[in-house]
């Protein structure tokens, strides 16, 4: 079964940054696409950005310009620099493949509060 973990996250004021980071068992992450999703409370969760096995990137319109998902494929790591943070952006933030690579199991995810 593949584990998930995910770190990175923080009390941080708006407009400031984070960068998580998404450990992978085996090789899960460099052999498949992979995303980013987020959970704020009370809320369902939902995908933030994807990256494909080749690089291709995918945000969803209220992070476009500000989150950039990356890949180390060497390190099986999944990365989400978060630049321009807003209120907004509170939630707890788990990685996981994406579409049919997705995992049942999810990690523990990693809790970002954006607050002044």
């Amino acid at each position: 079964q593949v584990q998930l973990v995910e770190s990175g996250g923080g009390v941080v004021q708006p407009g400031g940054s984070l960068r998580l980071s998404c450990a992978a068992s085996g090789s899960f992450a460099s052999n498949n696409a992979m995303a980013w999703y987020r959970q704020a409370p009370g809320k369902q969760r939902d995908l933030v950005a994807s990256i494909s096995s080749t690089g291709n990137t995918y945000y969803v319109d209220s992070v476009k310009g500000r989150f950039t998902i990356s890949r180390d494929n060497a390190k099986n790591m999944v990365y989400l620099q978060m630049n321009s943070l807003k209120a907004e952006d509170t939630a707890v933030y788990y990685c996981n493949g994406f579409l049919s690579s997705r995992q049942g199991k999810w990690g523990q995810g990693t809790q970002v509060t954006v607050s002044s």
